[in-house]
């Protein structure tokens, strides 16, 4: 028998996990100021970006000697920009608990065919970091985005490694604390905890990862939308705002009013917290019922953006077949969009809690949540 649904939707019910949430105050209004139809090599286009650069830099607290680019493709172009030009002057070490990291697992193994050790753990768990090697070159991932855990600090990265760590950091800056001075490499883009637009992605390299890009030349050619070196010295320019494709600028504008927004509300603090807000509404949400669970099975590594839910019920058939009926459910009354389990992740849901969502909507879609579970056990 069907039951009454929750009168209150939420107000913004896109919980996507990327491209994610618009900040609160958007407003195609707000792009007005972008230089659309200009080159981006003139002077209103390489200033957009300059201020790009630096206003992430800010408010990311990344230092000042460590360089930061805006490159093409996504976090995923930036990713494999580090490992095409990085990769293969020592051994190095592959880490993947999700299924993006064991994407990176399968460029660098059969596609650069590198010298590697692959170190893996199942949805829900991390690798232990005390057992990796790293003298060794380090890929990993700090957010698992479809797995919904995360590294929980960087204190088994040491500080004395003479290999280098290459971290997609995607769904995790400006929600999480990076340690900087454990990462030599960092990607993400703006499409994650910004609310930016798709396509454009960053890397940031630490004075280590320069000296390695000036003393080394991988074996393999190089793609020219790669290179980020010309006569053995770093091409200073990409890091300036001279990218290496055409950027939108539109897409520029975007980022810039989102940082512009993050500034005003209090910087990476008032990010961090209202990433974590929103998620301890779902942690809290699942302690009190128990038919759904977080699939991070350590509360230490449960991420605080892609936050990824199992159903536990033993009255369940069908566990895939019965989360897309939920998820389904919750898209067909408009209560919530794009919240299904990544389709290499176990059956379930993700719930994106990045900081451009308000916990209120959270809040709300609980309730929705509750009341679609029963409609989906009743219909089985």
């Amino acid at each position: 028998m069907a039951t009454k649904h929750p009168q209150s939707r939420p107000a913004n019910p896109r919980f996507s996990s990327g491209p994610c949430a618009k900040i609160p105050t958007f407003s195609l209004d707000l792009l007005a100021d972008a230089p659309l139809g200009r080159s981006h090599r003139a002077a209103v286009g390489k200033d957009k970006l300059k201020a790009a650069i630096e206003t992430t830099r800010e408010i990311l607290g990344i230092p000042e000697d460590y360089k930061i680019g805006i490159v093409p493709a996504s976090d995923t172009g930036a990713v494999e920009m580090a490992m095409w030009s990085l990769l293969g002057a020592r051994k190095a070490t592959m880490v993947a608990w999700e299924s993006f990291g064991a994407g990176w697992v399968t460029d660098v193994v059969k596609q650069l065919k590198i010298d590697a050790d692959v170190k893996t753990a199942d949805y829900g768990h991390i690798v232990d970091f005390a057992e990796i090697d790293f003298d060794t070159d380090v890929v990993f991932t700090w957010n698992g985005t479809t797995s919904g855990v995360r590294v929980p600090n960087g204190d088994k990265i040491p500080a004395d490694r003479d290999g280098l760590t290459i971290c997609d950091a995607t769904s995790a800056a400006f929600a999480m604390d990076l340690p900087w001075d454990k990462l030599d490499v960092t990607t993400f883009s703006w499409q994650k905890v910004m609310g930016g637009e798709a396509a454009h992605g960053m890397i940031v390299l630490s004075p280590r990862a320069v000296e390695r890009l000036e003393s080394y030349t991988p074996a393999w050619p190089m793609p020219k939308i790669f290179r980020m070196t010309k006569g053995g010295k770093l091409i200073d320019g990409i890091f300036k705002g001279e990218t290496i494709n055409t950027p939108s600028m539109l897409a520029v504008e975007d980022y810039l009013v989102a940082l512009e927004w993050a500034q005003n509300i209090g910087g990476l603090p008032k990010l961090i917290e209202r990433s974590t807000t929103n998620a301890k509404v779902l942690w809290d949400f699942c302690d009190r019922n128990d038919w759904i669970a977080n699939l991070a099975e350590d509360e230490t590594t449960r991420s605080n953006t892609s936050v990824c839910l199992k159903f536990t019920d033993d009255r369940i058939k069908d566990g895939a077949a019965f989360a897309k009926a939920v998820a389904k459910k919750l898209e067909d009354y408009n209560a919530a969009y794009d919240i299904g389990a990544y389709r290499d992740a176990p059956a379930g849901l993700r719930v994106w809690c990045g900081a451009t969502v308000e916990s209120s909507d959270i809040e709300a879609l609980t309730l929705w949540l509750k009341w679609a579970f029963e409609e989906c056990i009743n219909a089985q």
